[in-house]
């Protein structure tokens, strides 16, 4: 009987802490079809969920093509943040970039994906 109710208890605390934390709505975006030399861009939203203020320390992207864009300002429970991320098409064919973003505090940074064609 303990060993069930720590077991719950356990349960109920996990589940609360992965609650808490920056929260993104999407994590992935397709452009879709491109032309070459065209620049794109497109919008991450986030949520801080955590009742420490959400600082973004770097949002690092694969290579020059890609130029991830946000304000160092915190980001206060329960406000929304944004990262826009440009890419401009360098060369033809599929491409799958990728961009780390780390928040002061968090130990597991998050990944955003840009995908699309170029042609």
């Amino acid at each position: 009987m303990k060993l069930t109710l720590l077991l719950i208890a356990s349960l109920i605390s996990f589940t609360s802490m992965a609650q808490t934390g920056v929260q993104f709505d999407k994590l992935n975006y397709n452009y879709g079809k491109l032309k070459l030399g065209v620049h794109k861009s497109v919008i991450f939203n986030y949520t801080n969920n955590d009742a420490k203020p959400a600082v973004i320390e770097f949002a690092n992207a694969e290579c020059g093509c890609t130029q991830p864009e946000y304000n160092q300002k915190p980001i206060l429970k329960g406000q929304k943040g944004t990262i826009k991320i440009t890419y401009t098409s360098p060369a033809t064919g599929a491409f799958k970039k990728k961009v780390t973003v780390k928040f002061a505090g968090v130990k597991v940074p998050t990944e955003l994906t840009i995908e699309g064609e170029v042609n």
